[in-house]
């Protein structure tokens, strides 16, 4: 079974995800980290991705489900993925679930869920690692990351009208998507505000009978 994250941004799935595709043995697919990966090989697929990235376009859908698919691919039909950031409009879960089917292959979702209030809080107040891109807390009081690399606020969580933007489209548009997978059974709700560990715990203790 593959696993979906779902969160309001700030919501730590990015940091519960480094958890879960450790503990179940996942592969992680990030929708951005592909189209980087791809772009720079010399392959049918990474020229065409190259070729749309550097015109400036957004990639299509149907080119990011032929990324999945060439992702899913190298991998035996035993081996899990973890998804992150993706699908998150409704149209990409109707072509990811079409997909998924043709692949033969089930998935559920965790939705770490947290406010709005809270999503702004910890956006404005988090840092990213300039090097490996580890995202930290609020509480996280070093100057470095563990990697050794400076610690910043990323650019547009600087900017509350950017912040702003990022959480309508996610009510706007993933919202619906989760509701859906909701009405099939197939979402696992998360409180995400509470502590990191606490988290864990809760998430494990929903999802170990199901990948252990």
């Amino acid at each position: 079974m593959d696993l979906i994250l779902f969160g309001r941004q700030g919501s730590g799935k990015g940091t519960q995800g480094k958890y879960l595709a450790e503990r179940y043995n996942l592969i992680s697919f990030v929708t951005g980290d592909e189209l980087r990966k791809l772009a720079q090989e010399n392959s049918t697929l990474g020229q065409k991705v190259k070729t749309i990235i550097e015109a400036g376009h957004l990639v299509s859908n149907e080119v990011v489900m032929e990324i999945i698919e060439n992702f899913m691919l190298k991998f035996s039909e035993n081996k899990n993925v973890l998804f992150d950031g993706i699908p998150r409009k409704p149209d990409q879960a109707q072509t990811f679930n079409t997909l998924m089917q043709r692949l033969n292959r089930d998935f559920i979702g965790v939705i770490f869920e947290i406010s709005e209030a809270m999503a702004i809080k910890r956006l404005t107040n988090r840092r990213i690692c300039e090097k490996c891109k580890t995202i930290y807390p609020a509480t996280y009081e070093k100057p470095n990351c563990e990697c050794g690399g400076n610690l910043i606020t990323r650019t547009d969580d600087g900017n509350m009208e950017s912040i702003k933007t990022r959480l309508t489209a996610y009510e706007n548009e993933t919202v619906p998507v989760i509701e859906n997978y909701q009405a099939q059974n197939k979402i696992i709700t998360i409180n995400g505000e509470q502590s990191i560990d606490q988290v864990n715990e809760d998430t494990f203790a929903q999802l170990d009978p199901l990948f252990l």
